[in-house]
């Protein structure tokens, strides 16, 4: 199973992870925002990711670390 890692201060909440991902298993959170006041990436339900990493390289921030 992959691992999914986001640097919640770093992340501007463009949800651009959120049009890569081909399992629809990131989102951009409703209540969980970061010091900067924006609402972050999240992924909700990590034992569906299959570890293809377009969410990371999707990313123009590099914010999201995929593990296999």
């Amino acid at each position: 199973m992959a691992k999914i890692t986001i640097s919640k201060n770093l992340c501007k909440g463009c949800g651009l992870c959120v049009e890569a991902c081909p399992k629809k298993i990131m989102q951009v959170s409703k209540t969980v925002s970061n010091d900067k006041g924006y609402f972050v990436a999240e992924c909700v339900d990590m034992s569906q990711c299959i570890g293809c990493a377009f969410c990371a390289t999707t990313c123009p921030d590099c914010v999201i670390t995929v593990e296999k």
